[in-house]
């Protein structure tokens, strides 16, 4: 099965958070192929660069892509023009406007992935089909 992370769960993973088992199975199972948007790496890189994300001495924000192919085994998945549109097409459900969020979870829908999310808004994207693996 495919999945995509959502930016949170990722951070999670690279400070050593807090993840459920569940997910970690879902994680470290070789049959699965876990997928990081290319949006998550740009906000991961803005919240390393703006000091929200501390990282060890020896990661850099350059190190991203090393983090995620190489360390994780996961694969980056790039934002196209049919995510987009479907991001155009999706509806702002009640108080959730972060273009990010929304736009991991039109690349979601569009690409036919779970996404794993611990944001408590993403439920709300079920009634559009969203697939959600939630970590509570």
């Amino acid at each position: 099965m495919r999945y995509l992370l959502d930016t949170n769960i990722f951070i999670d993973l690279v400070m050593d958070d807090y993840i459920s088992t569940d997910i970690r199975e879902i994680i470290s199972s070789c049959e699965n192929l876990i997928y990081v948007s290319s949006e998550s790496v740009k906000e991961f890189v803005h919240l390393v660069q703006n000091g929200k994300v501390i990282l060890t001495k020896n990661l850099r924000a350059l190190d991203v892509f090393d983090l995620i192919e190489k360390n994780l085994s996961f694969e980056v998945k790039y934002v196209t023009k049919e995510h987009l549109r479907s991001l155009a097409a999706l509806d702002v459900v009640e108080g959730h406007t972060d273009p990010s969020d929304r736009l991991i979870i039109a690349q979601a829908l569009t690409e036919k992935m779970h996404v794993i999310s611990s944001d408590t808004k993403f439920p709300k994207y079920r009634k559009h089909g969203l697939a959600l693996i939630f970590n509570s």
